[in-house]
């Protein structure tokens, strides 16, 4: 909305509770001014009216019990003077203050219920010994009737009102205190995710390392240092790439692990089928970024000791657990685990963390790796 659309004047000048006892507390000066009463003891009730309503006006801020009390004492006083009231001056008084009364809040429905029931028969049994006629009697009780359910309409209003502005607030603390709780848990699951995926590379890392580095200083053997070098660099590679899946299991648009895998078979060499099995179901972040990287592992030893052999993976989602097994042809010489190298050991240790098994070898011709995680 631009400058020349935004209003003038604000919506509300004023609360409606603060205009509507402006309005009365006017309402009563001007009777007060201009009664015309010879009577001194309705006089009296008036003054008694003017006194509560403006004791009322001052004490329903911080004190509402105590102005709900002097309301209903400022209803009940002309009610009584309005059988010998000679002009309109105690019905006027009495219809702002039972008004203004049944729209309160802190009585109950009850409680104004009998009040204003109570000025409506001291205003038919006044007008009736007054000797006043029938229509004026009970149409001056049937107006304050009325007004009566008017205000508890009113009132209604109010308290659904009120009611909805706490239920708002309520939800916005919740709404804060849920989001302050799921930044911690996410907080807690990137850290958890970081270490498990940087702690196991690093640290056989640094130990490779520290082993080259004694080679070279204490035996000057440079063979044995450059195949420790080798080693690092291997760990490396698998460090950073278990790092980028764990990146990626930590985004909201990451892929289901099915879909994981079965980016992993289509990017293999010559392809890989790839089959599921069993109700999908979300699984931690762990866990898949686990499997996919077991999953990564054995593709990638199959296309180094049998290249050109067809490699099949299979996810079964079970009721307890989720098993992810990769096979594929033997080659000529059979593999032993060893010679899959360092990262279905590392895996190995991955799995264990998420609560996960791992196991690889020979299995009726083939190379079997098969990963088990219980979910």
């Amino acid at each position: 909305m631009g400058k020349r659309d935004k209003p003038l004047l604000p919506d509300t000048i004023a609360p409606s509770w603060l205009v509507v006892q402006l309005l009365g507390t006017a309402a009563v000066v001007v009777v007060l001014l201009t009664a015309s009463e010879a009577s001194a003891w309705i006089w009296t009730a008036y003054g008694v009216c003017a006194a509560c309503w403006l004791g009322f006006v001052a004490a329903s801020p911080r004190f509402p019990r105590v102005a709900t009390v002097l309301l209903a004492v400022a209803s009940v006083a002309p009610s009584v003077a309005l059988g010998w009231a000679e002009d309109s001056s105690a019905i006027v008084l009495a219809v702002v203050t039972v008004s203004r009364f049944a729209t309160l809040t802190e009585p109950s429905v009850a409680a104004i219920m009998g009040v204003v029931g109570l000025d409506a028969s001291l205003a038919a049994v006044t007008g009736l010994v007054a000797g006043a006629s029938e229509p004026l009697v009970f149409g001056n009780a049937g107006v304050l009737l009325v007004l009566m359910l008017l205000g508890l309409n009113r009132r209604q209003y109010e308290v659904q009102a009120t009611q909805a502005a706490a239920l708002l607030e309520q939800t916005r603390l919740a709404q804060k205190e849920h989001a302050r709780a799921a930044a911690l848990d996410e907080r807690t699951r990137i850290a958890r995710e970081i270490h498990d995926v940087l702690a196991h590379s690093l640290g056989a890392l640094g130990v490779h390392l520290e082993v080259a580095e004694a080679l070279l200083a204490e035996k000057s053997d440079v063979d044995g240092a450059l195949g420790r070098v080798r080693s690092s660099r291997r760990l490396a590679a698998d460090g950073l790439a278990e790092a980028r899946d764990a990146v990626a299991a930590l985004r909201s648009d990451v892929p289901s692990l099915a879909e994981a895998l079965r980016q992993l078979a289509n990017a293999h060499h010559g392809g890989a089928a790839f089959e599921v099995e069993g109700e999908q179901r979300p699984l931690p972040s762990a866990e898949v970024v686990s499997l996919v990287g077991v999953a990564r592992e054995a593709l990638t030893n199959a296309a180094k000791h049998a290249a050109g052999r067809p490699v099949s993976l299979r996810l079964l989602f079970t009721r307890t657990e989720v098993r992810l097994r990769v096979w594929n042809e033997l080659a000529e010489t059979a593999r032993s685990e060893e010679a899959a190298g360092f990262g279905l050991t590392g895996m190995r240790e991955r799995l264990a963390l998420a609560g996960g098994t791992l196991t690889a070898g020979p299995d009726d011709g083939h190379w079997t790796v098969e990963a088990v995680v219980r979910a």
